[in-house]
């Protein structure tokens, strides 16, 4: 699972590997919480636990490293 590094904050953002027949997105983890985000456009695939309240805080950061994570993104699944 590659993890995007040096994202300051309580939240881990990843994806799998085998997501790579997919298109671009996000997992986002926080304790026990999840949620996947689609990164062209941004929009929430699926959450489990996250508040309305935290989900927007994630998507406004995913929308800030948008291009970073299309980046790794395609680097990682040789896009």
């Amino acid at each position: 699972m590659p993890t995007i590094q040096n994202i300051s904050g309580p939240y881990r953002f990843f994806f799998y590997s085998f997501d790579c027949n997919e298109p671009p997105h996000i997992h986002v983890q926080r304790e026990r919480m999840t949620c996947k985000f689609w990164i062209e456009p941004i929009t929430l695939s699926m959450s489990n636990g996250f508040s309305d309240r935290e989900l927007r805080q994630i998507r406004r950061m995913v929308s800030e490293y948008q291009k970073r994570f299309l980046l790794e993104w395609r680097k990682h699944c040789g896009q």
